[in-house]
């Protein structure tokens, strides 16, 4: 049984959370939590978005929607931890449906034109980050003395795209199902700072926004943060950041499928087990199709999602229930389990792969494949 299959099972007899024949109810009581603090978020929004100049000098149009959807979702989450009602509204805290609906209307704004010319840089910058952090994470972690199993997950998660790929990974090795709550804890609360100090730097540096969203795809963890971050920034770098982090998304299922074939030669336990090539396919986004669909039918002129329409009302409130999905789903327990080995790993390997991110986004955006 998969990592994530099992996982399913186990979140409904975890102690604290429902039982399952309320469990509807608790879904339907996470989505009406998370639905009012997306409301309340966008009010902040609006607040903020007129006030010229805040502390620091920072313009209030700067702060988007994603980060106060993430500081409510934190806020939520310490009071339904405080009220021990987290557990039992879990199930209906739904990141990565709302931001798998968000990306794939996303893509109904974008022409093919630049999903086209970005598409090879995308690819081309994928392949080395995830090459080059991927092994620079796993040697360091071993180095460190961390278990084969937790580096292979938290590298993965670094590497190609956060938490979907820590959950891939760690079906792939068997990893136990505290590894990956911790390395996606880790992804998440490394995730949020990085998507406001991403823009600001890149502001400071006054990178291109081609330049800037390739930055941003490459190196801030989780999907969501990469889309927060190109939203702060510009309408063009929210753009290319998506099609450089859906690109690496679509590597999921060969890295999977990597990992699944290497360790199944050196587990005993799983020895006669082999992968085959559907593995790819199973743990391949779907919806990345979607958004590359999407993005046809938009250039095709059959559909208008670009700014101002309707669909992209829609678009902006998935991302908004997803930032605040995000900051409910925040767990700083598992922190006390691993120790700070882990957490020193991931802190390095996350520098490193800003630095690289950076010079590869800028050399191929700006001077091979300039958009």
């Amino acid at each position: 049984m998969s990592l994530e299959k099992s996982s399913t099972k186990s979140d409904v007899i975890k102690k604290g959370s429902p039982p399952p024949k309320n469990r509807a109810l608790s879904i339907l009581l996470g989505l009406a939590i998370t639905l009012l603090l997306a409301i309340a978020a966008w009010w902040v929004t609006k607040q903020v978005y007129g006030v010229k100049d805040l502390a620091l000098g920072i313009p209030g149009k700067v702060l988007e929607y994603p980060l106060w959807a993430a500081i409510l979702g934190l806020l939520g989450n310490a009071v339904l931890k405080v009220l021990k009602l987290h557990d039992y509204v879990r199930p209906g805290i739904r990141t990565e449906l709302f931001l798998k609906v968000g990306l794939v209307l996303l893509g109904a704004g974008i022409n093919l034109t630049l999903l086209g010319t970005a598409a090879l840089g995308a690819t081309l910058q994928g392949l080395i980050m995830i090459t080059g952090v991927f092994f620079f994470s796993y040697w360091l972690a071993g180095k460190f003395g961390l278990d084969d199993k937790l580096r292979a997950v938290m590298s993965t998660a670094i590497s190609v795209c956060g938490v979907s790929a820590a959950i891939a990974a760690a079906g792939s090795v068997m990893a136990k199902k505290e590894q990956v709550t911790y390395v996606t804890t880790l992804v998440i609360i490394v995730a949020l700072p990085m998507m406001v100090l991403a823009p600001i730097l890149a502001s400071a540096m006054n990178l291109p926004d081609a330049v800037a969203g390739a930055w941003f795809g490459g190196n801030i963890d989780t999907t969501a943060a990469v889309i927060g971050a190109g939203t702060i920034y510009s309408e063009q770098a929210q753009k290319v950041a998506s099609i450089v982090k859906n690109t690496q998304n679509a590597l999921i299922g060969v890295v999977a499928f990597l990992l699944a074939l290497y360790f199944s030669t050196k587990d005993e336990a799983h020895k006669d087990t082999r992968p085959s090539v559907r593995i790819i396919w199973d743990r391949f986004p779907k919806f990345v199709l979607g958004f590359v669909i999407a993005s046809v039918v938009y250039s095709l002129g059959w559909i208008d999602g670009g700014k101002g329409t309707a669909i992209d009302a829609i678009k902006n409130w998935a991302f908004t229930l997803a930032f605040v999905s995000m900051g409910l789903e925040l767990s700083i327990s598992e922190f006390k389990r691993m120790g700070w080995r882990p957490v020193a790993v991931f802190l390095i390997v996350t520098v490193f792969n800003t630095l690289l991110a950076l010079g590869v986004a800028y050399v191929i955006f700006q001077y091979l494949l300039p958009i």
